[in-house]
């Protein structure tokens, strides 16, 4: 009996259950409380100046003469990216190659074209008839020409700006793709050997394919660059978005306002660019996590399903 009494009164004896008190944070509230009064400030400042001019702004936004720059733009970042690509991988893969002399020229191109800005190799390549008036294709050392023909005639400005920014740009793509590939385990190579898979078969159907995880992000970044960077070819007068831009305002002298029209457009399909870029990381980074990440609708969701109860 005596045992039973004690049984019965211990569950009297054990404490009440504990209650989690969330921990305030006031300084956030103020620091968030400051952020919106300064956007709302900023916001405010930027919509009522009317040295803005945001009726030329609407105007132009969708003229005729800029959507053509617009449609360049996006036209010569396309090229640009897919020689860039192609051409890195092909020097990524010779970077790694076992041979000193295939290795060494990989470096060398990777060492020039990364070494010497972008705008340089852009009016190099413009100027290319200075040093070189006629350009042929042929076998070397006095062989047969097959093709023969001014510079200035196959050098035009759009293939200035494509060689200026492929070029430069397989540089970048070389090392991202070399990080990518030795980011795969060597054992991978190891057993696609012993599979009896030559270098060219584990190199396309194991490595790249688990190497993409990692050169995704900053290709994704490079393109993104690229976009902003094809507006150095207005240096060369060729008409992408910003110089259809430069000639519109050099009439008009409403340089502000087209400025605003050309960054707006840059924001906009920068944006599209980035969202691409998350659904591709995601596509491809299935295997590394045992769940994906959330969706930017489904975040959107869950914080409002978070904050609304304490509202």
């Amino acid at each position: 009996m005596a045992a039973a009494t004690e049984e019965e009164a211990a569950p009297a004896l054990r404490p009440d259950e504990i209650k989690a008190i969330p921990v305030r944070h006031p300084g956030r509230w103020i620091a968030a409380a400051i952020i919106v009064i300064l956007a709302a400030d900023l916001g405010h400042s930027v919509w009522t100046n009317p040295r803005f001019r945001w009726g030329i702004v609407g105007h132009y936004f969708v003229s005729s003469r800029v959507l053509h720059g617009l449609l360049v733009t996006l036209e010569l970042t396309a090229i640009a990216m897919a020689m860039g690509i192609v051409l890195g991988i092909v020097l990524a893969v010779m970077r790694l190659s076992p041979n000193p002399l295939v290795s060494t020229t990989s470096w060398l191109y990777i060492w020039l074209f990364r070494g010497t800005p972008v705008l340089v190799q852009l009016l190099f390549w413009e100027f290319i008839s200075a040093i070189y008036p006629k350009i042929s294709l042929g076998i070397p050392f006095g062989g047969p020409v097959l093709l023969q023909g001014g510079a200035n005639a196959w050098i035009t400005p759009l293939v200035a700006a494509i060689l200026g920014l492929g070029l430069n740009e397989a540089a970048y793509m070389a090392e991202i793709v070399r990080a990518g590939i030795i980011s795969v385990d060597e054992g991978q190579n190891e057993a696609a050997s012993a599979l009896g898979m030559t270098r060219l078969q584990t190199m396309r159907r194991i490595v790249l394919p688990q190497a993409m995880r990692v050169i995704l992000p900053p290709t994704g970044n490079e393109t993104i660059s690229m976009l902003k960077t094809s507006s150095l070819v207005s240096v060369i007068a060729y008409a992408e978005l910003l110089y259809s831009v430069q000639l519109i305002y050099s009439v008009n002298y409403e340089t502000i306002p087209l400025l605003i029209v050309a960054s707006l457009w840059y924001l906009i399909v920068t944006s599209v660019l980035s969202f691409g870029q998350y659904f591709l990381e995601r596509r491809f980074g299935r295997g590394a996590s045992r769940e994906l990440p959330p969706t930017p609708l489904q975040r959107l969701v869950r914080n409002f399903v978070t904050i609304r109860p304490h509202a």
